[in-house]
C-alpha cells in the first residue's frame, strides 16, 4: 500500500484504544509512530487480558494488538523531570503529538500544548477525550461505553421500547476504533494546513462528538420533528410499508437482511428469486405504491418462501437479484467472507510469542492503490528505547543514565 504518511513522525502518550487507535492507523499509512509507555507498567491496556469473559494470552493480546501494530515502544517515566527531559528531545523531532491523558495530568506532567509547542512550535498537538476539550467536563474521563454508547443516545435508540433496560454495549472498543479513524482523519488535514500555511493547529476529537455525528441523520431528526425512532424487536417480516425492507427467516434458523429501499426496479426481480413470479403480476404488488397498501400481504408471501430454503441456499440464489439485501454474518463468518478477504480486510501479523501462527487483524477501512496494508506486531513494552533514542543523537552513557534514575527502560 501506498504509504501516504511516509517521513511523518507521531509521538504517541496515550492509553486503551480511541487515542492509540488514530496512532495505529497511521503507522498502517506509513508514519513512523512512537508509543510512550510507562517503563514498568506499559500502557494499561496490556493488563486486560479477560475480556467478556475471554481469557487472552499476553503474548497474543488482540485488544492490544488491534490499536498498536505497526508501532516503536520508547518506555520513559513522563511524572520525572529526566523522562519530561526525554520526552522533549522526542517532540524535538515529531510531526504530531497525540495524547488521551486528562487536562491536569498534562499539566502536572507538563506535556500539555504549551509545554510541547514551546520545544516544537510546529507540532500538531491532537487530543482525544471522553466528553470533549470545553465546558463543565472537560476533565472527567470515560470510555466508550459510557461516552460513546451510553451519554450519547445510541444505547436507548439501539434498544427496543419493549425490553426493560437499554442494551450494553456488546462490542469492545466499538467507539473507540470508529473515533480513532476520525482523530487520523483530523490529523492527515492538520499536516495538510501545515503544509500550506505554515500553521500547527491544536486538534480535537470526542468519544462523544464522534457517537454524534454517526448518529447525526437522526439527531437531526429528532431536532426538527421532535420524534425519537428505535430499534424494533427483532422477528421476522417486512416493514410496515415496505415489505423489501426487513430481516427474514431462513429453514435453518439463519437470516436474510432484504434491504431495497426503492423497490419499484425490483419487484419482478426479487418475486422471480423467491419462486413465486406470479406475485409480480398481482395488483396488489405490481408496483411501488400497491405494494406499500399491502405490504403485510407480500410480507406473508416473503416470509413463508424464506422459511423454505436454507441459509446457504440464499446467500447464494440472491446474488443474482437486482437489489439490495445481505446475509446475516456473525464476526466469525467475516474472516471467511470473500469479498472481506478479497478487499484486503483482514490483515496478518507476526505475534510476540515466536509462533508460526500469525494474528489475524482488521485493517482500517481506508485502501490506498488497491493494495494491501504491510504493518507489524504491535511492540513489547519498552521494545525500542535504546534504538529511538540513539537515532536522536543521544550518547550511551546518557541513555545509561537515564536508566539509573528509572526515567527510562
Amino acid at each position: 500500500m501506498t504509504k501516504v504518511m511516509q517521513g511523518i513522525r507521531v509521538l504517541e502518550v496515550a492509553q486503551f484504544t480511541f487515542v492509540p487507535a488514530a496512532g495505529a492507523i497511521l503507522a498502517d499509512w506509513g508514519a513512523d509512530v512512537i508509543k510512550i509507555e510507562h517503563p514498568v507498567r506499559g500502557d494499561t491496556q496490556r493488563g486486560f487480558l479477560n475480556m467478556g469473559g475471554v481469557t487472552l494470552d499476553p503474548q497474543r493480546q488482540t485488544l492490544f494488538e488491534h490499536p498498536n501494530r505497526g508501532k516503536r515502544s520508547v518506555g520513559v517515566d513522563i511524572t520525572t523531570p529526566e523522562g519530561q527531559e526525554v520526552l522533549y528531545e522526542l517532540a524535538k523531532t515529531a510531526d504530531v503529538f497525540l495524547t488521551n491523558y486528562l487536562p491536569h495530568q498534562r499539566q502536572n506532567f507538563k506535556f500539555d500544548v504549551e509545554h510541547i509547542k514551546a520545544v516544537n512550535p510546529n507540532i500538531i498537538y491532537a487530543r482525544g477525550s471522553a466528553f470533549g476539550h470545553k465546558g463543565p467536563e472537560a476533565g472527567v474521563g470515560g470510555f466508550d461505553g459510557t461516552a460513546f454508547w451510553s451519554r450519547s443516545g445510541v444505547a436507548i435508540s439501539m434498544t427496543p421500547e419493549e425490553l426493560p433496560g437499554p442494551l450494553g454495549q456488546g462490542i469492545p472498543a466499538f467507539g473507540d476504533s470508529i473515533g480513532g479513524m476520525f482523530i487520523a482523519g483530523g490529523i492527515s488535514a492538520a499536516l495538510l494546513h501545515r503544509e500550506r500555511t505554515g500553521e500547527s493547529p491544536v486538534m480535537d476529537v470526542s468519544l462523544l462528538s464522534s457517537a454524534i455525528w454517526a448518529s447525526g441523520a437522526v439527531i437531526a431528526q429528532v431536532a426538527e420533528t421532535g420524534v425519537l425512532t428505535r430499534n424494533q424487536m427483532p422477528g421476522t417480516g417486512g416493514a410496515a410499508r415496505n415489505p423489501f425492507q426487513g430481516n427474514y427467516t431462513t429453514s435453518d434458523g439463519g437470516t436474510i437482511n432484504m434491504c431495497t429501499l426503492s423497490p419499484t426496479a425490483h419487484i419482478k426481480s426479487l418475486f422471480e428469486h423467491i419462486g413465486v413470479p406470479e406475485a409480480a403480476e398481482d395488483p396488489r404488488f405490481s408496483d411501488a405504491r400497491a405494494l406499500f397498501e399491502n405490504a403485510g400481504a407480500a410480507s406473508d408471501i416473503m416470509v413463508k418462501a424464506f422459511a423454505s430454503k436454507p441459509f446457504e441456499y440464499w446467500r447464494q440464489h440472491l446474488k443474482t437479484y437486482t437489489g439490495q439485501w445481505a446475509p446475516i454474518q456473525s464476526f466469525q463468518d467475516l474472516l471467511t467472507d470473500e469479498q472481506a478477504l478479497a478487499n484486503d480486510m483482514i490483515i496478518e501479523v507476526e505475534a510476540a510469542d515466536g509462533s508460526d501462527r500469525p494474528l489475524k487483524l482488521v485493517r482500517g477501512p481506508v485502501q490506498f492503490d488497491s493494495a494491501p496494508v504491510e504493518t507489524t506486531r504491535s511492540p513489547i513494552a519498552s521494545e525500542h528505547t535504546e534504538i529511538v533514542l540513539m537515532e536522536l543523537g543521544m550518547e550511551w552513557d546518557k541513555i545509561e543514565e537515564y536508566k539509573a534514575k528509572g526515567a527510562i527502560a
